[in-house]
């Protein structure tokens, strides 16, 4: 309605009013009186508006304020005579809508109280389920969010603008390549980062590639990393398969195999007829395969046995039965390049695996030789024990520290340095015999027999001691068999394998102090063993090779000879296996025989296993099917392949 014809309205009901006034039929009291309280404390009607005041109407009908308390007074006037449009018209004139609003009011607030309580509920509610979805999805949330962040960035890049890009690469550092892969897809600066050669070549030194190899030997060290996993996954697929190329280290005939000893692609091995050989199965064609003697065994006649040889990257050792022991340089050969003569028999010989660093032991005499920077050879440590030294181990990775071997004579087990005037005793319990020793880098191990009395008391136990504070670290193992080799230096973190007599493998966590696995492997009992993260190699007494899956703990395959395994050494994708008699000396195998390929199967065998061959190669084929039916020998128990049509004709039948 417009102003105007509200004002029209309003004076012609004020007229009206005025009117009926005069006539005396007007009940109710008129506007204007409302406006001044009276004596009773009655309230203006404007003011019905304000919260708690209410108007209705009473028994006869009459509307009543009942925030006035007067109110009453004012409804007696009214008669049964008055329309009901009265008090409309009275709000009217006074400027106010219906008398009915402060109802609808106080209806309306209702409603949005109630509506405010269900909404505070149910948002409530929803938050406590937002905070729980939060918690779990934290971090993906947080990813998102940045990912949106950097996505309203159109013209700069966000790590040009916050970060400068070597501290950028050093945060994509953490990431691993599914991660780097992911964040190329964000932006173009980002990826950028993600395809930064010198993350990849971290990642591939990380992993266990290259370990030797600088930044600039790779274009793409993205795709080196690549192809290294698909290698190694061929590799793994081969080693469970038994793919591969499988050759034998053959010497001269005639001669029996004493030792054999290996590292890296270095294999040395010494024989009775005094000879020392070396082969690298990296380059075979090497000229240091033949490594003379000294000239105080060259000019002895017969030669005495080799009872030891070691080697390692840079220098190669071998002690002989009249106590003398050479050394020569794996990279020259022929003559020594160190020797020296002790009063008795070497009962043991170690050669540390990464530094030039050779003990031996005489009876219960020890001598450490170290060489200086400039490569000359001296004598650093002397010491005697109580008893005969049985067996000792240098300990590894301590190039840049002083030498410190490890000796086990009889019950005790000593340290020996070169800074300490004599050895340190590490463990002595009477009544239990060291039977086995290793050590890593931090620890070392050993077995230890329980005889007599002391079978009652457990069983024969493996003790674990830490080098830095020379106390016992974790005692394992509950067996009725004596463990004959344990292998701590070449496995996983934390773990330990080991072979007993009772025939069994064992592999131990050693942060438990418990058995992980069990393996029956061999009859005669076990002789060597190694592992790593997923595999074991042992070799028993009966002359059996075995490879073992460790987590499923189930065998993957075997290889046989007639003599005992004495050394198993593996890398990732070559194995090497050792069988040496035990008799030196047997019936028939003189090298004045006539016939000496009769005694072929006396001599040992030394058996280099090739597993990065290409299955699709016809390399990986036994030696024995790709005979061509010429050599006077076969490949294995002397089988003869030759007959004397086939030499005649010339014909050589399909394989």
């Amino acid at each position: 309605m417009a102003d105007n014809d509200l004002t029209t309205f309003r004076e012609r009901w004020k007229q009206e009013l005025t009117s009926k006034k005069d006539e005396g039929r007007l009940v109710c009291a008129p506007s204007s009186s409302r406006n001044v309280p009276d004596q009773s404390g009655q309230r203006n009607l404007k003011n019905t508006n304000e919260p708690g005041d209410c108007l209705k109407p009473d028994e006869d009908g009459c509307i009543e304020d009942e925030g006035r308390v007067g109110g009453k007074a004012a409804a007696e006037t009214d008669t049964e005579e008055q329309p009901e449009y009265v008090s409309i018209a009275r709000s009217l004139l006074d400027g106010r809508t219906s008398p009915l609003l402060d109802r609808i009011q106080e209806e309306r607030t209702r409603r949005k109280r109630l509506y405010q309580n269900m909404t505070d509920a149910c948002s409530a509610s929803l938050q406590q389920q937002k905070q729980t979805e939060r918690k779990v999805r934290k971090e993906a949330e947080l990813v998102d969010q940045l990912i949106q962040d950097l996505n309203e960035v159109n013209d700069i890049p966000f790590f040009d603008i916050e970060l400068p890009y070597e501290l950028a690469l050093k945060i994509f550092q953490y990431l691993n390549c599914a991660e780097l892969g992911r964040c190329a897809q964000v932006s173009r600066a980002w990826r950028v980062l993600a395809e930064d050669g010198v993350l990849w070549f971290w990642m591939c030194t990380r992993e266990g590639y290259h370990q030797s190899a600088s930044v600039s030997d790779s274009p793409c060290w993205k795709s080196t990393l690549r192809d290294c996993r698909n290698s190694a996954k061929t590799v793994q697929s081969n080693w469970k398969n038994r793919v591969g190329s499988i050759s034998q280290l053959q010497f001269e005939l005639g001669k029996v195999l004493c030792d054999v000893g290996s590292c890296d692609n270095f294999v040395l091995a010494g024989y009775t007829s005094g000879d020392v050989r070396l082969w690298d199965t990296l380059h075979w064609d090497s000229t240091a395969s033949y490594l003379k003697p000294n000239s105080l065994s060259a000019n002895t006649n017969p030669r005495p046995h080799v009872s030891h040889v070691r080697v390692n990257s840079t220098v190669a050792a071998a002690a002989y039965e009249d106590g003398c022991v050479d050394l020569w340089s794996t990279e020259t050969g022929g003559e020594p390049i160190h020797h020296y003569q002790s009063s008795g028999r070497i009962q043991a010989l170690a050669l540390s695996p990464d530094s030039p660093v050779l003990v031996s032991a005489t009876g219960s005499d020890v001598r450490l030789d170290s060489a200086n920077d400039c490569g000359y050879w001296r004598t650093v440590c002397q010491a005697r024990l109580p008893k005969t030294v049985e067996s000792l181990i240098l300990v590894p990775g301590r190039v840049d520290q002083c030498p410190l071997a490890g000796l086990a004579a009889g019950e005790a087990v000593y340290l020996l340095s070169p800074r300490e005037e004599e050895p340190q005793m590490l463990h002595s319990v009477y009544g239990h015999p060291v039977t086995c020793l290793d050590a890593s880098n931090t620890l070392l191990a050993f077995g230890v027999k329980r005889t007599g009395w002391a079978m009652h008391d457990g069983g024969n136990k493996i003790h674990v001691y830490n080098l830095e504070t020379n106390k016992l670290t974790v005692c394992v193992g509950n067996s009725p068999g004596d463990f004959t080799c344990v292998n701590l230096r070449d496995g996983p973190p934390h773990m330990l394998v080991c072979g007993n007599k009772d025939r069994r493998v064992r592999v131990f966590d050693l942060r438990a102090g418990s058995s992980v696995a069990s393996l029956y492997a061999h009859h005669l009992g076990v002789t060597s063993v190694q592992a790593d993260d997923w595999k074991i190699v042992s070799g028993g007494g009966e002359g059996l090779v075995c490879v073992w899956e460790m987590r499923m703990g189930t065998k993957l395959w075997e290889m046989h000879n007639r003599h005992p395994v004495r050394h198993v050494r593996f890398s990732t994708s070559t194995l090497l296996t050792a069988n040496i008699p035990d008799d030196k000396s047997p019936r028939g195998a003189c090298i004045t025989d006539d016939d000496l390929t009769a005694h072929r199967r006396h001599r040992g065998v030394i058996c280099h296993y090739d597993f990065s061959e290409d299955a699709l190669s016809q390399d990986h084929i036994l030696p024995i099917c790709r005979s061509d039916y010429i050599e006077s020998y076969g490949y294995n128990y002397n089988i003869s392949l030759a007959v004397p049509y086939d030499r005649l004709s010339g014909s050589h039948p399909s394989h």
